[in-house]
Formats: C-alpha cells, structure tokens, sequence
C-alpha cells in the first residue's frame, strides 16, 4: 500500500511514518506538512523526519504544502497514486485554539474538506482519521468506550474541529458504500522514540504537561504549575490516560491491516485504559530521571475535569493492538530525547 501521511513532521506523525516503514509489511509513504508545528531546514525540509529517514537508512519523500491550498494538493494525488491516507495534519493547541477559534475552524475543517474531496476524485477509499478523546466532552461516565456520548460539553474549538471533521468523513463514508474509514481517538501521548532522534518539541511554552515537566528538569523552565488540587482524584490533581507515542504510532500500522479487507465506519479509543494523576507523573518522571521538579499549585482551569481514561478493549479485539509501553518507558523515552535535544530540533 502507498500512503499518503498528512502532518507527518509533528509529533504523532514522524513516530507514525517510521513504525510504518519498520512494520515490513511492504508500505511506502508520502509525507505532507505546511511545518506549522515543526522545524523546517533552509530547504524547507522537516527536520524530524529527516531523522526519521536516518533512523531508517532510506530517504523519506516529503512535500511541504498546506492542505487548505486544493490547487497544491491535487498534483499530488495525480502523481502518487495513493492506496489509504493518514490524515493527522491540525493545529492543535487547545489554550491557543480558545484564542484563536476561527483560525483553528479554518484550517482543520478546511484541510479535511480538501483532503476528503482529493480522496473522492482520484478513488482512494481507505481512510484513517487522528481524533481525540477530547471529541467525548466531559464524560458521564468511565471509563470511556467508543459508545460514550460525544459533542456534548466541548469546551474548545480544537475539541470541535476533531468533532466535526468525523462528523464530515462518517457521512461521506454513508454516502459512498465503498470507503472504509477508520477513526482513531487518541488520549495522551507521551514519550518519544528509543534512538532520541524524534520527540516533542512544541514551540514556545508546553501546552501538555510532561514536555513541560522534561523543560523544568534540563532548565529550560523554571517550575511546573499544577493547575488544580482540590479534584476529586487519588491526590487531587487531574488524572489522565497517557499513553507512550510509539504504541499509539503503531495502531496506525494496525489500522491499515483492517484495509485488507472491505469495512464500514470503525472507531477506536487508543489509551491504555489507566490513569495516572499529575503528580504521580512527576513522581514517576523524578524516579526514573534522578531530578526533583519543582511544582507549585495553581488554580485550575476552566473546563478541566477529574478523570479521563477509557476502555481500550475493542481496538485490541479487532485491530489486534494493546498499549505495550508502560509510564517509566514513557518517562525513560521522554528523558533521552529531552536530553539529546535540549533546545528541540534546532
């Protein structure tokens, strides 16, 4: 199969195109990312897949467009002739999506309306769309399973662009018999790759907590901000199901092996179906690292609930995938990189 990654140079995606390449089951890819998220070279080259391509000894193709230009997009699918398309290009802040709304509703809709008529024109059927758990809204219950209510109680238009956006590929998927779509909701990924080559690097201050914890223990920032203690949690701080990058890079090797044969409209929760509070990741990350955080506490932020974690069941029932990756992995995997690369790609 020829696949076509969309914001294949952020995080998800570098870690996604290079279990894609290790799989040995015979995928090649094209990469595709405006670099909105990632640090290009003179060239205009991502520079995190340039390293995935030294982690693979083989050249990665790359084109640097922006998915929201139809006109640049197309001569793509002319030429390459693509089988199945991973789209995980958005902009995906959710503080700075609360800023800067019509900006975030402009780009993720638009990217994926563009994509999705691409897809149309030139007959590429298989589908496999990045979601989040953050489409569940506040949940009613837990854990989460891919019945939970969703597009109830969002609480940020990043949330509700990846709404939407399923929203438009499920009722394309109705409307054309022959498509299969997958839809993968993702919890939250840490960690970064073995080799330290490939990790997170956000720009400016960390939106997530543990590049934000990893930048306290090189110096890069001062204290970690505890946003809330008070919830109703093991410790009193928000609770999360996080789960190592390159567990959830390889579901999307298993969601192509679903392509074999004809499906409908699939979703799936990728997590490992534990949570784990704030402060048990610091703990966490200061017993594997050696290094104290400094934390204090703040208020917390509007919208954040106790606990999030979900039922990770059905995806190892049908996509035969399961979290194999544990915290002190993820904290172990996550300080190799943050200590290779203390200042990023740069």
């Amino acid at each position: 199969m020829h696949i076509l990654v969309t914001g294949a140079a952020g995080f998800i995606g570098s870690h996604t195109v290079l279990e894609l390449i290790e799989a040995n089951k015979g995928y090649t890819v094209f990469c595709v990312d405006n670099c909105s998220n990632a640090v290009a070279d003179s060239n205009g080259n991502a520079i995190c897949l340039n390293r995935v391509s030294q982690i693979v000894n083989k050249p990665i193709p790359f084109k640097n467009l922006d998915l929201c230009d139809g006109s640049a997009l197309e001569p793509i699918f002319k030429e390459q002739k693509f089988d199945a398309v991973i789209h995980l290009s958005a902009l995906k802040s959710v503080a700075e999506s609360i800023a800067e709304p019509l900006e975030y509703y402009s780009n993720n809709i638009l990217g994926c309306l563009n994509l999705v008529k691409m897809c149309l024109k030139y007959n590429v059927t298989n589908f496999v769309f990045s979601s989040s758990a953050t489409v569940y809204g506040p949940p009613e219950e837990l854990p989460i399973t891919e019945k939970s209510q969703t597009g109830k109680g969002i609480t940020n238009p990043y949330g509700q662009t990846k709404y939407m956006s399923e929203q438009i590929m499920m009722d394309v998927a109705k409307a054309n018999p022959n498509w299969n779509l997958i839809i993968l909701r993702y919890f939250n990924p840490v960690g970064a790759h073995k080799s330290g080559l490939i990790g997170e690097d956000p720009k400016g201050t960390p939106n997530n907590l543990m590049p934000y914890v990893s930048q306290v223990a090189v110096g890069k920032l001062e204290v970690l901000t505890i946003h809330g203690d008070t919830f109703d949690t093991i410790d009193g701080t928000g609770v999360r199901d996080f789960i190592h990058v390159v567990d959830l890079a390889k579901g999307h090797v298993q969601a192509l092996e679903r392509f074999k044969n004809p499906i409908e409209t699939e979703i799936y929760n990728l997590g490992t179906g534990v949570g784990y509070s704030v402060k048990q990741m610091v703990e966490a990350f200061e017993k594997v690292t050696g290094r104290k955080i400094p934390t204090k506490i703040g208020e917390a932020r509007k919208g954040d609930v106790a606990s999030v974690f979900c039922d990770p069941k059905l995806a190892e029932e049908q996509l035969g995938w399961k979290a194999e990756l544990g915290l002190e992995d993820m904290c172990r995997d996550l300080w190799n990189w943050q200590t290779k690369n203390p200042k990023g790609f740069m």
